[in-house]
């Protein structure tokens, strides 16, 4: 009989996938529906309609994803420049390097005798030294070298597959406010559903954080169609 305890612990995994999701949902929910509810109150052609929405989703989903870009560009770069900074550090003044290891393992608390001696383990390898000085001196972690162009991909992606939804009744719908009825009941219970998710996996109290998404996007929408009203008043 195995009388062994298993500890199982559960952690997020694939966390820069999820928020590249919840970055382009969220964003691809609101903002297409908020469009769609303005010109819904000011124009009287669902062509129109659905002619802007499609080319709002292709324009959101192009700047959503170079944001995405850009950012892990940037971070895999910063990355790059600390990595370099700290080889020159270990080669030119090894032995502030030393003391700089010494004092983080004096503030976990081992002896003075653990602390030398940790020390010099760690420093007989250039490479892993240089990692446990990003890790621990500067909380760099090493990047994925794809992240740019995945974290693209997927903000961009999610922000097109999330604007389609609250432009998909206007394809069927006879008249704009038919289909801005239809598109508010669709996209405000898929915000509901993602705000319920999102927030289970940030950690969040589900139903307040899927009460907050909900709202934020009918207000958006109100405001864009009370706004597209009071000029074609």
């Amino acid at each position: 009989m195995d009388t062994h305890l298993h500890h199982e612990e559960k952690h997020l995994k694939s966390s820069d996938f999820l928020t590249d999701i919840v970055i382009g949902m969220s964003d691809g929910l609101t903002v297409p529906f908020a469009l769609a509810a303005g010109l819904s109150g000011a124009v009287s052609s669902n062509s129109i309609i659905v002619i802007a929405g499609i080319a709002e989703i292709a324009a959101g989903s192009i700047a959503m994803g170079l944001g995405g870009y850009l950012a892990g560009k940037t971070e895999s770069d910063h990355y790059q420049t600390e990595l370099k900074r700290e080889y020159d550090e270990v080669e030119k003044v090894p032995e502030k390097e030393k003391d700089e290891v010494k004092e983080f393992f004096a503030n976990i608390g081992l002896s003075e005798e653990m602390q030398v001696k940790a020390t010099e383990e760690i420093a007989k390898d250039k490479k892993q030294w240089v990692d446990f000085m990003m890790k621990y001196e500067l909380g760099l972690d090493k990047p994925d070298p794809k992240r740019a162009t995945k974290s693209a991909l997927n903000i961009g992606l999610s922000y097109a597959v999330g604007g389609l939804v609250p432009l998909s009744p206007y394809f069927f719908a006879s008249t704009p406010v038919d289909g801005l009825k239809l598109s508010a009941i669709l996209t405000l219970v898929c915000l509901f559903i993602f705000g319920f998710f999102k927030s289970r996996i940030t950690g969040v109290n589900p139903w307040t954080g899927a009460l907050r998404v909900t709202l934020i996007g009918a207000l958006a929408a109100s405001a864009a169609f009370g706004v597209a009203k009071l000029f074609e008043g």
